[in-house]
């Protein structure tokens, strides 16, 4: 039984939201939609393609919003995702991570050929060639991945993006059309001013890899990077020409306690809840909630307890399958309803077939999330 058999009856039933079995992943349209809203705004306000990373979702739906909001596509991480996407109608994707297996190779070619425009990021010259000679016809477009100093991914100097430029050109079927950036460690840095200071000092050693290439010849049309942490810092520098950020719809803990605008808040609006109950409360003070590890991705510390316990309630993983809110000197009822904000966005996504989207306490519709578990 999935979530549509348990819980589509409920959709437009004034007060639903409270008679979904839990814990269950939410959306707050109201919250979800002025974000979607408010960064396609400041996108096309400063000459920004907006090219939002759908690793955050995963979701065809939310994809089609973004892109009718004003977003040119979506990025992915995997190929998987990808092939979801395309399949849920997004015509612009771009693949945020190298393709190199033989396998994967010929996946990614039958996907270029099924959509108008598949991108695909990659960093070494034998990966280009192994593309290259798996092409059927028309050409796949190539973005140069450059390394920001985080040692994941990326070409690792300006001398090796040269190079990597001229082996794609040299070879048939690719078609060399920018560079991705993706500074990744700077997003969560709490402090605004830290966080500038190291996305200047980044962004000057970009400017030198963008030259080099410039002088040999490889201009990039496209300059892709940022994400939610950096993006106003991003624009004020006029570094990037494409945007992108992704976790912005949600805002899950670790991005709400980023000054990310400069004045001392995070910008956007928290849409990304789990809701959970009470299911012992044996103990004076303490509530136990039917949300563990297995309903939160956990490398992003505690969630947030929004609301049902005391402002400021502490929560603690009690297992798998159990967690511990704080409620101080009352007791809470049995049956309860507690509201999390995630401490990760992506990876608890991953951990769910569906959103269950809300306005106020009313459901009002249900979003499959096509791209979970497509990490391949």
């Amino acid at each position: 039984m999935d979530d549509r058999d348990l819980h589509a009856h409920l959709i437009n039933q004034q007060g639903s939201r409270k008679s979904l079995n839990t814990p269950v992943l939410l959306i707050d349209l109201d919250a979800f939609e002025r974000n979607v809203a408010a960064m396609a705004a400041l996108a096309k306000a400063s000459n920004l393609r907006l090219r939002p990373h759908a690793k955050t979702h995963k979701c065809a739906e939310i994809a089609r919003r973004q892109v009718a909001a004003g977003a040119v596509g979506v990025c992915c991480a995997k190929l998987g995702e990808a092939e979801e996407m395309a399949a849920g109608g997004i015509a612009s994707i771009l693949i945020t991570s190298p393709i190199v297996s033989p396998q994967a190779i010929a996946r990614l070619i039958k996907l270029n050929d099924r959509i108008p425009d598949l991108q695909v990021v990659l960093d070494n010259i034998d990966n280009a060639k192994a593309l290259a000679a798996a092409t059927t016809g028309k050409a796949l477009k190539i973005l140069i991945d450059v390394d920001p100093g985080i040692r994941r991914t990326g070409v690792a100097s300006a001398d090796a993006a040269v190079a990597l430029a001229q082996t794609i050109a040299a070879l048939p079927g690719l078609n060399f059309t920018g560079v991705q950036y993706y500074c990744g460690r700077q997003q969560h840095i709490e402090a605004y001013a830290e966080r500038r200071t190291e996305i200047i000092d980044r962004s000057d050693y970009m400017r030198g890899v963008i030259a080099a290439l410039t002088e040999a010849g490889f201009a990039p049309g496209i300059i892709t990077g940022g994400g939610t942490g950096t993006h106003r810092i991003d624009i004020e520098l006029g570094l990037l020409n494409e945007l992108q950020a992704g976790s912005y719809i949600f805002m899950d803990r670790q991005y709400n306690e980023c000054d990310i605008t400069g004045q001392g808040a995070p910008g956007y609006d928290t849409a990304l809840l789990i809701d959970a109950r009470v299911v012992s409360a044996n103990t004076p003070g303490l509530g136990t909630i039917d949300a563990g590890f297995k309903a939160m991705a956990t490398d992003g510390g505690p969630p947030t307890v929004l609301s049902g316990a005391p402002a400021g309630a502490a929560f603690h993983f009690m297992g798998d399958e159990h967690g511990l809110v704080l409620f101080g000197d009352a007791s809470p009822p049995i049956g309860e309803i507690v509201t999390l904000a995630v401490p990760h966005c992506d990876p608890t996504v991953n951990l769910y077939d569906f959103y269950h989207v809300v306005r106020g306490d009313t459901l009002v519709d249900l979003w499959r999330i096509e791209g979970r578990g497509r990490s391949r």
